[in-house]
């Protein structure tokens, strides 16, 4: 029996575009190995989905929704030959460097777009022996900007006035929430803040919450596909609130599932915010911010 692995040099496998990607492929063998060659493989890749709703919408899409590649490059670690009893480490380096003239987009693990990079390494055997296969992931990141992000505050009102898709308003309980958020403009390490008042409220409120929604579109010359999926939901007052009391927010924008906002001519990655009051008869009124995200 033998066991494969991947380990990079940086524990955290957070890297820039530009840096060198280095690290061991690690071969754990009981007896001494045969093999046809071990390759790696590095790539980068925008996988590009359709939801249920838009897939019968632009039959143009199909040819044009192939995974956009990024990064692809392809060694042979060690020729055909034999590994002796025990651990093998084979270090390996590789140019974090784009293909053409695009760029490493950050890591996103999305619905409808995903941006992913990995390593795949393989150990050929000979024909009765099972191939060995590893895959690890690792993480692009932007470098953090050099200017200052400029804070770009937004304050709110919610009333019935204000609120669309209501046909009638005349059955709405009277009700007024005011607040602000710090930063329309956020940078991705940094929480979102900000804070909300229930002035008054006619109705009993069940709940407040905080939502944060991607919106992923894909699209090509013949139309796009917008699609919004909530990513997190916060509760920041639960039950009948003090009306006049200010109610902090806070939310931390989670790893991964969010990226500095992004466009590009194939797919758009972008992020917004509701604030959701709900009623005791489970009624929404919610309030809807588009934020732009940046690494800085």
């Amino acid at each position: 029996m033998a066991a494969l692995d991947v380990r990079l040099k940086k524990v955290n496998k957070v890297y820039h575009e530009g840096e060198v990607l280095a690290g061991v492929v690690v071969v754990d063998s009981k007896g001494e190995l045969q093999h046809q060659g071990i390759n790696l493989l590095i790539e980068g890749l925008v996988t590009l989905q359709l939801s249920s709703k838009s897939v019968g919408l632009f039959e143009a899409f199909y040819s044009s929704l192939k995974p956009i590649t990024l990064l692809n490059y392809s060694l042979v670690v060690t020729k055909p030959g034999k590994l002796p009893s025990g651990r093998t480490e084979i270090p390996f380096e590789v140019p974090l460097k784009p293909k053409g003239n695009k760029a490493l987009h950050e890591t996103y693990h999305g619905v409808f777009v995903n941006i992913q990079y990995l390593i795949k390494t393989d150990i050929k055997r000979p024909l009765l022996a099972k191939d060995l296969t590893k895959t690890v992931e690792f993480i692009i990141e932007y470098k953090p900007q050099k200017e200052k992000i400029i804070p770009n505050p937004v304050s709110f009102s919610i009333k019935p006035e204000t609120l669309q898709n209501v046909k009638d308003k005349s059955n709405l309980p009277k009700f007024l929430v005011k607040g602000r958020l710090d930063s329309a403009h956020c940078n991705i390490t940094k929480p979102l803040t900000g804070q909300l008042v229930v002035d008054h409220c006619d109705a009993p409120i069940k709940s407040i919450e905080i939502q944060l929604v991607r919106v992923e579109t894909c699209g090509c010359a013949e139309g796009y596909a917008r699609d919004a999926t909530e990513i997190q939901n916060i509760q920041i007052g639960e039950g009948d609130v003090c009306r006049g009391l200010t109610i902090p927010i806070y939310m931390v924008f989670p790893r991964l599932f969010t990226c500095p906002t992004l466009a590009t001519s194939n797919f758009k990655i972008e992020f917004e915010v509701n604030v959701v009051v709900v009623l005791q008869d489970d009624h929404l009124i919610t309030e809807n911010f588009p934020i732009k995200l940046n690494r800085a």
